[in-house]
């Protein structure tokens, strides 16, 4: 103590700051300073990543591969469910049975009648309307059934000598896309002519009665 005023030499710490929030530079830089030009496509690469990254990290063993088990398995069961109410529109069940009930206490002409609740499912009404009315356009397309190899393409001969064939020549109707771009000659294996070449397709719908010139998107096997 301070002999002449009497107080104590050491004076009492200053009271405590009040904790700062952590982790918000990074919103707090965007908002001064804005994001990089950019920041949206990495944003979506890093996001597409996410799969190697799940599978890289599915390896791990001992605990931590426990845990991640655990925590992925929680996941899809979660998911699963989500899309299974997606899925259902409604869903119908009994009516719980009341305990307290006595024995003819239902009239005889509704005994055989089960009491059915009806519980509204999430469900996502927008998109099976438009199903709905897609549907309405859909074409019923007939097998197509498969054609020999021989029948398809024709052998090529080419060389000096004409004893090279491994050229083939398309000849019948094949798709070529917007995008398709001829290989130099001499390195074409599939020669597909020009007459043989189809972007669109004449489409007779059965309920319309009416034939429609249409592009072909694509084709699959």
């Amino acid at each position: 103590r301070n002999l002449a005023t009497g107080t104590p030499l050491h004076a009492a710490s200053p009271p405590p700051r009040p904790a700062m929030p952590q982790g918000d530079y990074i919103e707090l830089a965007q908002k001064r300073h804005g994001k990089r030009l950019d920041h949206d496509e990495k944003q979506r690469k890093f996001e597409a990543r996410a799969g190697r990254r799940r599978s890289a990290m599915a390896k791990l063993t001992g605990i931590k591969g426990k845990i991640y088990n655990k925590q992925r398995f929680q996941e899809k069961a979660a998911l699963k469910k989500t899309i299974r109410e997606h899925s259902q529109r409604d869903a119908k069940g009994r009516a719980p049975e009341e305990k307290d009930a006595k024995e003819g206490a239902v009239p005889a002409y509704l005994l055989d009648r089960e009491v059915q609740t009806r519980a509204k499912v999430l469900s996502n009404t927008v998109k099976q309307k438009r199903k709905e009315k897609a549907g309405k356009w859909d074409v019923p397309l007939p097998r197509v059934k498969p054609i020999a190899q021989d029948e398809v393409f024709r052998v090529v001969k080419t060389g000096k000598r004409k004893k090279s064939e491994w050229k083939r020549m398309v000849t019948k109707a094949t798709f070529v896309g917007d995008n398709f771009t001829r290989k130099p000659p001499k390195f074409e294996r599939f020669i597909r002519p020009m007459g043989m070449r189809f972007k669109k397709a004449h489409v007779t719908h059965p309920e319309l009665k009416t034939t429609f010139c249409l592009p072909i998107p694509a084709v699959k096997k």
